[in-house]
């Protein structure tokens, strides 16, 4: 990662430079001051999934899901456990494709929940299918 690597703050969207050395000390956004890392997964939306995914030098994890799937729901808590796990060598974040349907056609998910492991704005590995915390943290770790 480098001396320094660019987290995108999950509360003002501002992109924060931090000392790689430091993510795991709390480190706040220099713009909104609320911490970078919360342990929960970051809620995208069109508006913002593009930052996220193309500034942030941590590989970020996107579950594709909808609100009236019944495997998403199963999944979500597991997912958020994850999370916890998981931060701050990687965030966590979630798409509603129901809300931004034009995002999910654009990366041709097909089936929900889909996992998608982004790396330097580029999808590098992707899974259909709910998951466990110990498969989500499993596989996520075997991607990077």
């Amino acid at each position: 990662m480098g001396d320094s690597v660019h987290v995108v703050c999950p509360a003002c969207d501002a992109v924060n430079r931090i000392p790689a050395a430091r993510l795991a000390d709390g480190p706040k956004c220099g713009q909104c001051k609320s911490a970078l890392f919360t342990g929960k997964p970051l809620a995208l939306t069109a508006a913002n999934f593009e930052k996220h995914i193309g500034r942030s030098d941590i590989p970020v994890v996107v579950d594709f899901w909808a609100p009236w799937c019944g495997p998403c729901k199963m999944m979500a808590p597991q997912y958020e456990q994850a999370a916890q796990s998981l931060e701050p060598a990687v965030r966590l974040a979630k798409l509603d494709t129901e809300a931004h349907q034009a995002l999910g056609a654009r990366y041709n998910i097909r089936s929900i929940p889909t996992l998608a492991v982004f790396k330097g704005g580029r999808e590098v590995a992707r899974q259909a299918g709910a998951m466990g915390m110990n498969d989500i943290i499993r596989w996520v770790r075997s991607q990077l």
